[in-house]
Protein backbone atom coordinates (compact mmCIF):
# COMPACT_ATOMS: atom_id res chain seq x y z
CA UNK A 1 0.00 0.00 0.00
CA UNK A 2 1.40 2.98 -0.96
CA UNK A 3 2.14 6.12 1.12
CA UNK A 4 -0.50 8.05 -0.45
CA UNK A 5 -3.28 5.20 0.00
CA UNK A 6 -2.66 4.60 3.55
CA UNK A 7 -3.13 8.51 4.30
CA UNK A 8 -6.64 8.14 2.76
CA UNK A 9 -7.41 5.10 4.71
CA UNK A 10 -6.48 6.37 7.86
CA UNK A 11 -8.58 9.96 7.11
CA UNK A 12 -11.85 8.13 5.69
CA UNK A 13 -11.41 5.85 9.23
CA UNK A 14 -11.21 9.17 11.55
CA UNK A 15 -14.05 10.58 9.61
CA UNK A 16 -16.00 7.18 10.46
CA UNK A 17 -15.28 7.47 13.83
CA UNK A 18 -15.56 10.89 14.76
CA UNK A 19 -16.65 13.41 11.91
CA UNK A 20 -14.53 15.50 9.38
CA UNK A 21 -10.97 16.23 10.63
CA UNK A 22 -10.98 19.67 9.06
CA UNK A 23 -14.32 20.73 10.89
CA UNK A 24 -12.59 19.18 14.30
CA UNK A 25 -9.74 21.00 13.70
CA UNK A 26 -11.12 24.80 12.93
CA UNK A 27 -13.78 23.98 16.45
CA UNK A 28 -10.61 23.41 18.32
CA UNK A 29 -8.91 26.31 16.86
CA UNK A 30 -11.44 28.55 17.33
CA UNK A 31 -11.76 27.45 21.29
CA UNK A 32 -7.82 28.43 21.47
CA UNK A 33 -8.19 31.88 20.05
CA UNK A 34 -11.71 32.32 22.40
CA UNK A 35 -9.56 31.21 25.78
CA UNK A 36 -6.65 33.59 24.79
CA UNK A 37 -8.42 36.71 23.38
CA UNK A 38 -11.64 36.69 25.51
CA UNK A 39 -9.36 37.09 28.54
CA UNK A 40 -7.03 39.67 27.31
CA UNK A 41 -10.48 41.48 26.03
CA UNK A 42 -11.95 41.46 30.17
CA UNK A 43 -10.14 44.21 31.40
CA UNK A 44 -13.84 45.82 32.57
CA UNK A 45 -14.99 42.51 33.65
CA UNK A 46 -11.93 41.96 35.84
CA UNK A 47 -12.11 45.00 37.74
CA UNK A 48 -15.57 44.15 38.68
CA UNK A 49 -15.59 40.19 39.31
CA UNK A 50 -11.84 39.57 39.72
CA UNK A 51 -9.17 38.00 38.19
CA UNK A 52 -9.66 34.66 37.16
CA UNK A 53 -13.61 34.53 37.16
CA UNK A 54 -13.99 35.86 33.75
CA UNK A 55 -11.61 33.07 32.22
CA UNK A 56 -13.70 30.31 34.48
CA UNK A 57 -16.87 31.32 32.71
CA UNK A 58 -15.54 31.32 29.36
CA UNK A 59 -13.50 27.82 30.03
CA UNK A 60 -17.13 26.76 31.82
CA UNK A 61 -19.28 27.78 28.56
CA UNK A 62 -16.99 26.11 26.02
CA UNK A 63 -16.55 23.11 28.45
CA UNK A 64 -20.73 22.30 28.14
CA UNK A 65 -20.25 23.62 24.75
CA UNK A 66 -17.87 20.85 23.60
CA UNK A 67 -19.68 18.12 25.18
CA UNK A 68 -22.90 18.79 23.37
CA UNK A 69 -20.39 18.73 20.20
CA UNK A 70 -19.36 14.92 21.10
CA UNK A 71 -22.60 14.26 22.12
CA UNK A 72 -24.58 15.08 19.02
CA UNK A 73 -21.37 13.98 16.89
CA UNK A 74 -22.33 10.14 17.79
CA UNK A 75 -26.08 10.90 16.85
CA UNK A 76 -27.35 9.85 13.12
CA UNK A 77 -29.16 12.92 11.98
CA UNK A 78 -31.54 11.79 10.23
CA UNK A 79 -33.08 9.85 13.54
CA UNK A 80 -36.37 10.20 14.03
CA UNK A 81 -36.34 11.35 17.71
CA UNK A 82 -33.39 13.75 16.55
CA UNK A 83 -35.69 15.47 13.87
CA UNK A 84 -38.45 15.78 16.35
CA UNK A 85 -36.32 17.38 18.88
CA UNK A 86 -34.05 19.91 16.23
CA UNK A 87 -37.56 20.87 13.97
CA UNK A 88 -40.75 21.25 16.01
CA UNK A 89 -39.67 21.25 19.75
CA UNK A 90 -36.68 23.86 18.98
CA UNK A 91 -39.04 25.93 16.89
CA UNK A 92 -41.78 25.70 19.24
CA UNK A 93 -39.42 27.26 22.13
CA UNK A 94 -37.75 29.97 19.85
CA UNK A 95 -41.18 30.93 19.03
CA UNK A 96 -42.46 31.31 22.90
CA UNK A 97 -38.79 32.76 24.05
CA UNK A 98 -39.07 35.49 20.83
CA UNK A 99 -42.59 36.76 22.16
CA UNK A 100 -42.15 36.55 25.43
CA UNK A 101 -38.48 38.37 25.42
CA UNK A 102 -40.70 41.31 23.55
CA UNK A 103 -42.71 41.93 26.79
CA UNK A 104 -40.85 40.87 29.54
CA UNK A 105 -36.58 40.63 28.65
CA UNK A 106 -33.89 42.13 29.78
CA UNK A 107 -32.49 45.21 28.14
CA UNK A 108 -29.17 45.13 26.90
CA UNK A 109 -28.09 48.07 24.96
CA UNK A 110 -31.52 49.49 24.26
CA UNK A 111 -33.35 46.80 23.02
CA UNK A 112 -34.90 43.92 25.16
CA UNK A 113 -33.34 40.88 23.83
CA UNK A 114 -32.68 37.97 26.51
CA UNK A 115 -34.61 36.29 29.47
CA UNK A 116 -33.28 35.17 32.73
CA UNK A 117 -33.67 31.81 33.53
CA UNK A 118 -31.56 31.67 37.05
CA UNK A 119 -29.99 34.41 38.72
CA UNK A 120 -27.09 35.22 36.26
CA UNK A 121 -27.63 33.01 33.82
CA UNK A 122 -29.68 34.68 30.67
CA UNK A 123 -30.73 33.05 27.07
CA UNK A 124 -31.13 35.32 23.90
CA UNK A 125 -33.99 34.19 21.66
CA UNK A 126 -32.06 35.33 18.89
CA UNK A 127 -28.87 33.00 18.78
CA UNK A 128 -32.14 30.06 19.22
CA UNK A 129 -33.72 31.39 16.52
CA UNK A 130 -30.53 31.08 13.72
CA UNK A 131 -30.37 27.53 14.60
CA UNK A 132 -33.79 26.95 14.48
CA UNK A 133 -34.46 28.33 11.00
CA UNK A 134 -31.52 26.15 9.72
CA UNK A 135 -33.34 22.94 10.95
CA UNK A 136 -36.69 23.91 9.78
CA UNK A 137 -35.89 25.37 6.28
CA UNK A 138 -33.99 22.28 5.62
CA UNK A 139 -37.04 19.90 6.91
CA UNK A 140 -39.37 22.20 4.93
CA UNK A 141 -36.95 22.23 1.62
CA UNK A 142 -36.19 18.44 1.60
CA UNK A 143 -40.22 17.69 2.03
CA UNK A 144 -40.92 19.53 -0.64
CA UNK A 145 -38.22 18.86 -3.10
CA UNK A 146 -39.64 18.05 -6.50
CA UNK A 147 -38.16 17.18 -9.92
CA UNK A 148 -34.80 18.16 -8.23
CA UNK A 149 -36.43 21.70 -7.79
CA UNK A 150 -37.69 23.36 -4.94
CA UNK A 151 -41.86 22.79 -5.28
CA UNK A 152 -43.85 26.47 -5.12
CA UNK A 153 -45.58 25.56 -1.89
CA UNK A 154 -41.80 24.69 -0.43
CA UNK A 155 -40.50 28.43 -1.33
CA UNK A 156 -44.10 29.52 0.17
CA UNK A 157 -43.54 28.04 3.34
CA UNK A 158 -39.63 28.54 3.60
CA UNK A 159 -40.66 32.45 2.98
CA UNK A 160 -43.65 32.52 5.84
CA UNK A 161 -40.89 31.08 8.46
CA UNK A 162 -38.60 33.65 7.55
CA UNK A 163 -41.17 36.34 7.96
CA UNK A 164 -42.48 35.07 11.29
CA UNK A 165 -38.78 34.79 12.65
CA UNK A 166 -37.88 38.06 11.26
CA UNK A 167 -40.88 39.98 12.47
CA UNK A 168 -40.23 38.73 16.08
CA UNK A 169 -36.04 39.62 15.84
CA UNK A 170 -36.57 42.91 13.70
CA UNK A 171 -37.13 45.17 16.72
CA UNK A 172 -33.55 43.59 19.13
CA UNK A 173 -31.32 44.12 16.02
CA UNK A 174 -32.08 44.58 12.64
CA UNK A 175 -28.78 42.68 11.61
CA UNK A 176 -30.35 39.46 13.03
CA UNK A 177 -33.23 39.31 10.33
CA UNK A 178 -30.64 40.25 7.39
CA UNK A 179 -28.75 37.30 8.78
CA UNK A 180 -31.78 35.05 8.59
CA UNK A 181 -32.61 36.29 4.87
CA UNK A 182 -28.90 35.89 4.27
CA UNK A 183 -29.30 32.12 5.42
CA UNK A 184 -32.32 31.16 3.72
CA UNK A 185 -30.82 32.03 0.02
CA UNK A 186 -27.54 29.72 0.66
CA UNK A 187 -29.96 26.93 1.76
CA UNK A 188 -32.50 27.86 -1.31
CA UNK A 189 -29.35 27.68 -3.65
CA UNK A 190 -28.47 24.18 -2.12
CA UNK A 191 -32.08 22.91 -1.99
CA UNK A 192 -31.78 23.43 -6.09
CA UNK A 193 -34.21 26.94 -6.57
CA UNK A 194 -34.15 28.61 -9.10
CA UNK A 195 -32.64 31.92 -9.50
CA UNK A 196 -36.10 33.66 -10.62
CA UNK A 197 -38.16 31.86 -7.62
CA UNK A 198 -34.92 33.16 -5.14
CA UNK A 199 -35.06 36.86 -6.54
CA UNK A 200 -39.22 36.36 -5.95
CA UNK A 201 -38.97 35.58 -2.14
CA UNK A 202 -36.02 37.86 -1.66
CA UNK A 203 -37.84 41.06 -3.04
CA UNK A 204 -40.51 39.66 -1.01
CA UNK A 205 -38.86 40.51 1.97
CA UNK A 206 -37.29 43.67 0.52
CA UNK A 207 -41.23 44.84 0.20
CA UNK A 208 -42.17 43.86 3.88
CA UNK A 209 -39.20 44.68 5.71
CA UNK A 210 -39.51 48.26 3.51
CA UNK A 211 -43.32 48.55 4.67
CA UNK A 212 -42.23 47.49 8.36
CA UNK A 213 -39.62 50.62 8.83
CA UNK A 214 -42.55 53.19 7.02
CA UNK A 215 -45.03 51.77 9.65
CA UNK A 216 -42.60 51.98 12.47
CA UNK A 217 -41.79 55.88 11.68
CA UNK A 218 -45.12 56.46 11.24
CA UNK A 219 -45.79 55.43 14.92
CA UNK A 220 -42.20 57.04 16.03
CA UNK A 221 -43.85 60.14 14.99
CA UNK A 222 -47.11 60.14 16.25
CA UNK A 223 -45.49 59.38 19.85
CA UNK A 224 -43.28 62.09 19.05
CA UNK A 225 -46.41 63.99 18.55
CA UNK A 226 -48.20 62.83 21.71
CA UNK A 227 -45.42 63.32 23.96
CA UNK A 228 -45.08 67.17 22.90
CA UNK A 229 -49.11 67.46 23.39
CA UNK A 230 -48.62 66.09 26.74
CA UNK A 231 -45.89 68.21 27.77
CA UNK A 232 -47.75 71.22 26.32
CA UNK A 233 -50.33 70.43 29.11
CA UNK A 234 -48.33 69.64 31.33
CA UNK A 235 -46.99 72.91 30.80
CA UNK A 236 -50.44 74.65 30.46
CA UNK A 237 -51.48 73.30 34.41
CA UNK A 238 -48.37 74.81 35.77
CA UNK A 239 -46.89 71.49 36.89
CA UNK A 240 -43.84 71.70 37.81
CA UNK A 241 -40.92 69.56 36.72
CA UNK A 242 -39.45 68.40 39.79
CA UNK A 243 -43.36 66.91 40.52
CA UNK A 244 -43.42 64.68 37.50
CA UNK A 245 -42.31 61.33 38.25
CA UNK A 246 -38.93 60.36 37.40
CA UNK A 247 -38.31 57.39 34.85
CA UNK A 248 -35.62 55.34 35.98
CA UNK A 249 -32.33 54.45 32.87
CA UNK A 250 -34.14 51.11 32.18
CA UNK A 251 -37.39 53.06 31.26
CA UNK A 252 -35.81 55.66 29.34
CA UNK A 253 -34.23 52.92 27.20
CA UNK A 254 -37.30 51.40 26.74
CA UNK A 255 -38.78 54.11 25.41
CA UNK A 256 -36.26 55.29 23.10
CA UNK A 257 -37.50 54.63 19.57
CA UNK A 258 -35.36 52.14 18.03
CA UNK A 259 -35.99 53.25 14.28
CA UNK A 260 -34.11 56.65 16.16
CA UNK A 261 -31.07 54.52 16.86
CA UNK A 262 -30.94 52.98 13.33
CA UNK A 263 -31.13 56.41 12.06
CA UNK A 264 -28.03 58.00 14.04
CA UNK A 265 -26.04 54.48 13.61
CA UNK A 266 -26.53 54.41 9.39
CA UNK A 267 -25.99 58.21 9.70
CA UNK A 268 -22.72 57.97 11.18
CA UNK A 269 -21.84 54.57 9.20
CA UNK A 270 -22.14 56.75 5.92
CA UNK A 271 -19.83 59.44 6.90
CA UNK A 272 -17.62 57.00 8.54
CA UNK A 273 -15.03 59.29 7.36
CA UNK A 274 -15.42 62.17 9.37
CA UNK A 275 -14.74 60.18 12.96
CA UNK A 276 -10.90 61.38 12.61
CA UNK A 277 -12.33 64.96 12.75
CA UNK A 278 -14.69 64.08 15.97
CA UNK A 279 -14.48 63.99 19.61
CA UNK A 280 -14.58 60.89 21.11
CA UNK A 281 -18.41 60.68 23.14
CA UNK A 282 -20.16 58.48 25.02
CA UNK A 283 -22.13 57.81 21.03
CA UNK A 284 -19.36 57.05 18.86
CA UNK A 285 -16.87 55.44 21.96
CA UNK A 286 -17.18 52.18 20.22
CA UNK A 287 -16.35 52.96 16.49
CA UNK A 288 -13.96 55.51 17.60
CA UNK A 289 -11.58 53.09 20.01
CA UNK A 290 -12.67 49.83 17.91
CA UNK A 291 -10.67 51.82 14.79
CA UNK A 292 -8.09 52.80 16.96
CA UNK A 293 -7.45 49.02 18.70
CA UNK A 294 -7.29 48.05 14.99
CA UNK A 295 -4.84 50.97 13.51
CA UNK A 296 -2.29 49.82 16.53
CA UNK A 297 -2.37 46.29 15.50
CA UNK A 298 -0.17 46.99 12.56
CA UNK A 299 0.49 44.54 10.73
CA UNK A 300 1.81 41.60 12.87
CA UNK A 301 -0.52 43.33 16.52
CA UNK A 302 1.11 44.32 19.63
CA UNK A 303 1.09 40.85 20.66
CA UNK A 304 -1.02 38.62 23.20
CA UNK A 305 -2.18 40.65 26.21
CA UNK A 306 -0.78 44.12 25.03
CA UNK A 307 -4.00 45.51 23.98
CA UNK A 308 -4.27 48.68 24.62
CA UNK A 309 -7.75 49.75 24.20
CA UNK A 310 -9.17 46.53 25.60
CA UNK A 311 -10.19 48.77 28.61
CA UNK A 312 -11.41 51.43 27.06
CA UNK A 313 -13.75 49.53 24.13
CA UNK A 314 -17.34 49.05 25.59
CA UNK A 315 -18.17 45.29 24.80
CA UNK A 316 -14.50 44.44 23.99
CA UNK A 317 -15.22 40.79 24.96
CA UNK A 318 -18.27 40.62 22.89
CA UNK A 319 -19.56 42.60 20.07
CA UNK A 320 -15.71 44.42 19.02
CA UNK A 321 -13.45 41.39 20.04
CA UNK A 322 -11.81 40.79 16.40
CA UNK A 323 -10.92 45.05 17.09
CA UNK A 324 -9.06 43.88 19.94
CA UNK A 325 -7.80 40.22 18.18
CA UNK A 326 -6.51 42.71 15.01
CA UNK A 327 -4.83 44.93 17.74
CA UNK A 328 -2.95 42.12 19.49
CA UNK A 329 -2.52 39.61 16.15
CA UNK A 330 -2.06 42.49 13.33
CA UNK A 331 -3.62 41.79 10.26
CA UNK A 332 -2.00 38.43 9.76
CA UNK A 333 -4.00 37.08 12.30
CA UNK A 334 -7.31 38.71 11.81
CA UNK A 335 -6.86 37.60 7.88
CA UNK A 336 -6.52 34.29 9.81
CA UNK A 337 -9.30 34.23 12.11
CA UNK A 338 -11.62 35.29 8.99
CA UNK A 339 -9.89 32.00 7.01
CA UNK A 340 -11.18 29.68 9.53
CA UNK A 341 -14.57 30.29 9.10
CA UNK A 342 -13.97 30.68 5.29
CA UNK A 343 -12.55 27.71 5.63
CA UNK A 344 -15.53 26.22 7.11
CA UNK A 345 -18.33 27.22 4.67
CA UNK A 346 -15.73 25.72 2.26
CA UNK A 347 -15.55 22.23 4.31
CA UNK A 348 -19.25 22.27 4.23
CA UNK A 349 -19.25 22.33 1.05
CA UNK A 350 -17.07 19.05 0.09
CA UNK A 351 -19.37 17.69 2.30
CA UNK A 352 -22.73 18.98 0.28
CA UNK A 353 -20.49 17.25 -2.34
CA UNK A 354 -20.08 14.02 -1.48
CA UNK A 355 -23.91 13.51 0.14
CA UNK A 356 -26.65 11.99 -2.21
CA UNK A 357 -30.08 13.83 -0.44
CA UNK A 358 -31.24 17.22 0.20
CA UNK A 359 -32.16 16.97 3.50
CA UNK A 360 -27.96 16.07 5.19
CA UNK A 361 -26.58 19.11 2.57
CA UNK A 362 -29.00 21.59 3.39
CA UNK A 363 -28.39 20.93 7.36
CA UNK A 364 -24.50 21.07 7.15
CA UNK A 365 -24.49 24.05 4.73
CA UNK A 366 -27.02 26.08 6.87
CA UNK A 367 -25.01 25.53 10.29
CA UNK A 368 -21.67 26.52 7.72
CA UNK A 369 -23.70 29.21 6.36
CA UNK A 370 -25.38 30.95 9.53
CA UNK A 371 -21.69 30.68 11.39
CA UNK A 372 -19.82 31.96 8.59
CA UNK A 373 -22.05 35.03 7.93
CA UNK A 374 -22.19 35.75 11.32
CA UNK A 375 -19.01 35.90 11.48
CA UNK A 376 -18.46 38.50 8.81
CA UNK A 377 -21.34 40.57 10.10
CA UNK A 378 -19.52 40.76 13.31
CA UNK A 379 -16.26 41.77 11.28
CA UNK A 380 -17.81 44.29 9.02
CA UNK A 381 -19.33 46.15 11.93
CA UNK A 382 -16.03 46.02 13.85
CA UNK A 383 -13.98 47.94 10.89
CA UNK A 384 -16.58 49.82 9.53
CA UNK A 385 -18.12 48.44 6.47
CA UNK A 386 -21.64 47.73 8.15
CA UNK A 387 -23.17 50.04 10.53
CA UNK A 388 -22.64 49.51 14.29
CA UNK A 389 -24.78 46.70 15.31
CA UNK A 390 -24.48 44.14 18.16
CA UNK A 391 -23.42 40.66 16.62
CA UNK A 392 -21.23 38.52 18.76
CA UNK A 393 -18.06 36.23 16.69
CA UNK A 394 -19.20 32.85 16.78
CA UNK A 395 -17.28 30.72 19.54
CA UNK A 396 -14.77 33.40 20.29
CA UNK A 397 -16.91 36.29 21.57
CA UNK A 398 -17.90 36.23 25.63
CA UNK A 399 -21.67 34.76 25.90
CA UNK A 400 -23.46 31.48 26.82
CA UNK A 401 -26.44 31.56 24.54
CA UNK A 402 -23.99 32.13 21.54
CA UNK A 403 -21.43 29.45 22.02
CA UNK A 404 -24.09 26.69 23.08
CA UNK A 405 -26.04 27.29 19.61
CA UNK A 406 -22.61 27.49 17.56
CA UNK A 407 -21.63 24.26 19.66
CA UNK A 408 -24.92 22.63 18.70
CA UNK A 409 -24.28 23.48 14.69
CA UNK A 410 -20.82 21.93 14.84
CA UNK A 411 -22.76 19.15 16.55
CA UNK A 412 -24.92 18.66 13.86
CA UNK A 413 -22.02 19.42 10.79
CA UNK A 414 -20.22 16.90 12.74
CA UNK A 415 -22.90 14.05 13.00
CA UNK A 416 -23.79 14.53 8.87
CA UNK A 417 -19.76 14.33 8.04
CA UNK A 418 -19.86 11.19 10.27
CA UNK A 419 -23.01 9.64 9.12
CA UNK A 420 -21.96 10.24 5.72
CA UNK A 421 -18.54 8.66 5.65
CA UNK A 422 -20.66 5.54 6.87
CA UNK A 423 -21.97 4.80 4.07
CA UNK A 424 -21.49 1.59 1.92
CA UNK A 425 -19.32 0.95 5.06
CA UNK A 426 -19.72 -2.85 5.02
CA UNK A 427 -17.82 -3.47 8.46
CA UNK A 428 -19.99 -1.25 10.21
CA UNK A 429 -23.31 -2.25 10.68
CA UNK A 430 -24.45 -0.36 13.23
CA UNK A 431 -24.14 2.80 10.74
CA UNK A 432 -27.07 1.53 8.97
CA UNK A 433 -29.06 4.86 8.68
CA UNK A 434 -33.07 5.14 9.49
CA UNK A 435 -35.09 6.23 6.24
CA UNK A 436 -37.94 8.34 6.72
CA UNK A 437 -40.62 8.77 3.65
CA UNK A 438 -39.85 12.21 1.92
CA UNK A 439 -37.49 13.00 3.14
CA UNK A 440 -35.34 11.08 1.09
CA UNK A 441 -35.10 13.06 -2.18
CA UNK A 442 -31.37 13.28 -4.17
CA UNK A 443 -29.56 16.75 -4.12
CA UNK A 444 -30.15 18.56 -7.54
CA UNK A 445 -26.97 20.48 -6.67
CA UNK A 446 -24.56 17.10 -7.13
CA UNK A 447 -21.54 17.16 -8.81
CA UNK A 448 -20.33 13.99 -10.26
CA UNK A 449 -16.63 13.73 -8.27
CA UNK A 450 -14.04 12.17 -10.31
CA UNK A 451 -11.38 12.66 -7.45
CA UNK A 452 -11.34 10.98 -3.83
CA UNK A 453 -12.69 13.25 -1.34
CA UNK A 454 -10.50 14.53 0.70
Amino acid sequence: MSPQEEKKNKYNEISRKYGDPWIWGIYIMLIIISIVESYSASSREVAKMGIYMPIVKQCIFLGVGALCVIGLMHVDYNHPVFLYIMVPVLALFTVFFLVFVMKFGILVNGARRAVALFPGVTLQPAEMAKLSIVTLLSYIFAKTQKNRDISTSGLVWGGFVVLIYGGLMIKSGLTNTLLLICIAGSMLLIGGARFKKIGILMVFFGFMMGGFLIIKHSNDQKQEVMNEVSAGVASSNDVQVSDLPVANDASKQQNESRMGTWKHRLHDWYYRDSLVYKDITAKNQQEMFSRMAMANGGLIGKGIGQSRECSRLPLAFSDYIFSIIVEEMGFIGGLFVLLLYLSLLGRAAMIVRRSKRVLPSLLVIGMASFITFQALFHMAINVGVFPVSGQPLPLISKGGSSIFVISVAFGVMLSVSRTIANYGNKKNKAEETFEIEGLDAEIPTEIPVKIVWK
